[in-house]
């Protein structure tokens, strides 16, 4: 965003790097969450639409991976930093049983079709996996449904299989078409 600036209505909020945790990120996750909808003094804001985009690298992809949607479900095949390996487990048990869906708001096929005619291999994914990705991702889109938000989670690939360089100019082409969403 530097090299091109923030696109026309765009205001970046915050960017954050999380632990690879499941249960270890919920209240960093939460404490953005909560700071995108309310001020210092807990009064609400309402200073336009707030998307929370979240990105995960999926080190088996050769593509950029636009997620339409999260389970409720933790299984992890392996342990996340800070040890733990849930299995069958309901990311929230008071959204019922691991077969819970929640689905993102934005028209993830569009955003897709737009960002392909860009030039970049991008393809829209209703499989964020069951580990952390869609451990956040979950929270992220049920968060986001109680307060009237969006979410969006893309799962991009090594940087051995698309460079740096590449990744961060899809993100500010991302960003661009988010922008431009009525």
């Amino acid at each position: 965003m530097q090299k091109r600036g923030m696109p026309n209505g765009l205001v970046l909020g915050s960017c954050s790097v999380l632990e690879t945790a499941g249960q270890g990120a919920i209240s960093p996750l939460y404490q953005i969450f909560q700071s995108s909808v309310t001020g210092p003094n807990a009064e609400p804001l309402s200073a336009g639409r707030v998307i929370w985009l979240h990105l995960g690298v999926n080190s088996g992809a050769t593509k950029f991976a636009i997620e339409q949607q999260a389970v409720n479900e933790a299984t992890f095949r392996c342990p996340d930093e800070l040890g733990w390996k849930p299995q069958r487990v309901p990311i929230v048990p008071s959204d019922g049983g691991i077969t819970r869906i929640r689905e993102t708001s934005l028209p993830v096929n569009n955003l897709t079709k737009a960002l392909a005619k860009m030039g970049y291999e991008v393809i829209p994914s209703d499989d964020a996996g069951r580990f952390v990705c869609n451990f956040v991702y979950y929270q992220s889109l049920r968060f986001a449904e109680e307060h009237g938000n969006k979410s969006l989670f893309v799962h991009v690939p090594l940087f051995l299989t698309i460079d740096e360089e590449t990744q961060m100019q899809f993100i500010a082409s991302l960003l661009e078409v988010l922008a431009s969403l009525n």
